[in-house]
């Protein structure tokens, strides 16, 4: 199991449309995802349980990844994610 925690930056945080693009990405790995914001882990394949986390600009996100490509899958998402405008 790989983790990674990551401060979001961009203004829209992991709103509607940088969800969308992240379960994208995150759906090219076989590894199972999460992302933990303080207590709560949702998958990260999933948009209802992204969106549900409200992580907006400066929140304190984690990502999770147990599987085969789970090193790749951790530094590609969190890569993207501090690219978020």
């Amino acid at each position: 199991m790989v983790t990674k925690e990551i401060t979001l930056s961009g203004r829209q945080g992991l709103e509607s449309k940088p969800a969308a693009i992240f379960i994208q990405k995150a759906s090219n790995f076989k590894s199972t995802i999460w992302v933990e914001k303080n207590d709560r882990r949702v998958n990260a394949k999933s948009l209802l349980g992204l969106l549900s986390l409200a992580a907006e600009n400066g929140t304190k996100v984690t990502i999770i990844a147990e599987g085969e490509d789970e090193q790749l899958a951790v530094n590609e998402l969190s890569e993207y994610l501090k690219s978020i405008e």
